[in-house]
């Protein structure tokens, strides 16, 4: 027996979804609320429903509200493909490629927002509800996002595909909300792919998010939530993770590449954990605490930075400097351990000019705990210009597979600044790579072969 809450989106009768997929959900959101109005009928009457995008592109011009609970929006295929090489591939070479565009089942952002309209205008998915309860179980389910061109920021450099700039969003929930789960979901060319105020019991989990201007956004509060099992890649001006004044947050299992300004930046977040992660970066600040985070646990995760490889690239950075640290934490007893650090980076392209780099850097706050973190820190004994010729792919892998013809390269491995103390930092660098004020920290310093008995 067929279901009436299963919808999809080329058999709804209102609308073309290939002229505009947002008025046909909208329709069919409609259809939804006015069929199941009961809110107590037998112990049930609002199961929600299922509504099903086919492998196809769908162009959307009206932003889809959602409203109601239980409501599941699917696909057949995350679709991801990277942009970013496509407009930095010159276009005489576009002919003799498989495919151009992102695939599976696409929504193709054409909202253009007005440049002083609120954030939330430019979003594909709007979810907003006020009252009580709380919006529950809504899913975003293995469809792609795509938000097909950025635009120009006004700097002159005439460079508009890099800006990571175009005031659109791929979901942004609005209201506070319970056990919503986003996954299996592709989202590319996006300022925000996904922005959350308020969660709860979140779920963001084996996605594709890159090639956006800032990937996950948690805003306001929030609680209980997870980031697992993700591909994530932001921009140079934006975060790959972002979270604000969260309690309980569980960062696991991702793999956060380039080129975001941090991989995961903590403002205010409490007693949370980032383990078993990879992250690599071309620029300081790939992990940062601030504004009172504290109680937290970073532990078994690998940080690499090194410098942009890619040609295309090499212009834009975060805006930070090589003392600022790998690592930044302004923050009480957080823990720091086991995590594996490297940083591979020819000297000339350290900021300031001859400075030595940080990699853990306590700014401010008392009782956090560093351990048995391994840092290897080298430089190139030659530079070679011929990684820059490449494909973006194959310079990114031959720059990540570069450990022979390196020597080590002096940095300091921890600097806790005089505003921070009661610290412990233990086997986590050499006594001539920490610089601290030992009277009012605690310190044991890694063992140095041959030097320490």
């Amino acid at each position: 027996m067929a279901s009436n809450n299963y919808y999809d989106v080329t058999e709804w009768s209102v609308g073309n979804p290939y002229q505009d997929i947002g008025e046909v959900i909208n329709s069919i959101i409609a259809d939804i609320k006015s069929r199941q109005t009961a809110t107590d009928n037998n112990q049930g009457g609002k199961p929600g429903a299922v509504i099903y995008i086919p492998p196809g592109d769908y162009s959307l011009l009206s932003q889809v509200v959602i409203d109601i609970s239980y409501l599941k929006i699917m696909g057949s295929g995350h679709g991801f493909t990277s942009s970013s090489i496509r407009y930095n591939t010159p276009q005489s070479e576009w002919p003799n490629w498989h495919e151009l565009w992102p695939g599976g089942s696409r929504v193709l952002v054409n909202i253009t927002p007005p440049a002083d309209a609120e954030e939330y205008t430019g979003a594909a998915f709007y979810v907003a509800r006020s009252g009580d309860p709380r919006i529950s179980s809504v899913e975003f389910s293995d469809f792609c996002i795509d938000g097909l061109h950025f635009v120009d920021e006004g700097s002159g450099s005439d460079d508009p595909e890099n800006s990571y700039l175009n005031g659109k969003t791929g979901i942004y929930i609005a209201s506070a909300q319970d056990s919503f789960r986003v996954s299996g979901m592709g989202f590319v060319y996006l300022e925000h792919g996904v922005t959350v105020y308020n969660a709860d019991a979140l779920s963001i989990h084996d996605n594709f998010i890159a090639e956006c201007g800032n990937c996950i956004e948690l805003r306001e509060s929030g609680q209980a939530s997870k980031i697992t099992d993700n591909l994530i890649g932001a921009g140079y001006r934006g975060y790959s993770i972002y979270a604000q004044n969260f309690g309980g947050l569980l960062i696991t299992a991702n793999n956060i590449f380039p080129r975001g300004k941090s991989s995961v930046h903590f403002s205010g977040v409490v007693r949370s954990s980032v383990s078993a992660n990879r992250f690599h970066s071309f620029y300081p600040g790939m992990m940062v605490l601030e504004e009172g985070s504290a109680e937290n646990l970073v532990s078994a995760n690998h940080f690499f930075r090194e410098r942009e490889p890619w040609a295309p690239m090499q212009a834009y950075n975060n805006g930070l400097d090589d003392l600022y640290g790998l690592l930044y934490i302004n923050g009480d007893n957080n823990s720091i351990i086991g995590n594996h650090i490297s940083e591979s980076i020819d000297t000339h392209y350290i900021t300031p000019a001859g400075a030595t780099p940080v990699i853990m850097h306590i700014v401010a706050g008392a009782g956090n705990f560093i351990s048995d973190n391994h840092i290897v820190a080298t430089t190139e004994t030659a530079q070679s210009s011929a990684a820059t010729a490449g494909t973006c792919f194959s310079t990114q892998v031959g720059a990540l597979l570069a450990v022979s013809g390196l020597e080590p390269l002096c940095v300091t491995s921890v600097l806790i600044e005089a505003e921070s103390h009661q610290n412990t930092i233990l086997d986590s660098g050499a006594d001539s790579q920490v610089v601290m004020d030992k009277d009012v920290n605690a310190f044991r310093a890694t063992p140095v072969p041959g030097l320490t008995r």
